[in-house]
């Protein structure tokens, strides 16, 4: 764990040894997200569709999907005819 401190410009230093360890390098991208009293600072992906890739794929392991769509469709027609 490295404390870094904030300067009179509200900048900060990330460590040397943090931008090693996710291969940040000057010119890159931070995104930061704020959760009630802390901030996250996450690398911003060269390619979103690479950083995604394959997040979903144990959705709809062991699920039938024409099935499930085909229920999905019956309960809403069910559900309008009310």
């Amino acid at each position: 764990m490295n404390i870094v401190k904030l300067s009179s410009k509200n900048q900060i230093v990330i460590p040397k040894a943090a931008r090693c360890a996710l291969g940040l390098s000057a010119g890159d991208e931070i995104i930061v997200v704020t959760y009630n009293d802390r901030i996250e600072l996450i690398p911003r992906p060269k390619s979103y569709t690479s950083a995604t890739l394959g997040l979903g794929k144990d959705v709809w392991k062991g699920v039938d999907a024409v099935r499930y769509v085909k229920g999905e469709r019956k309960a809403w027609e069910k559900k309008a005819g009310s």
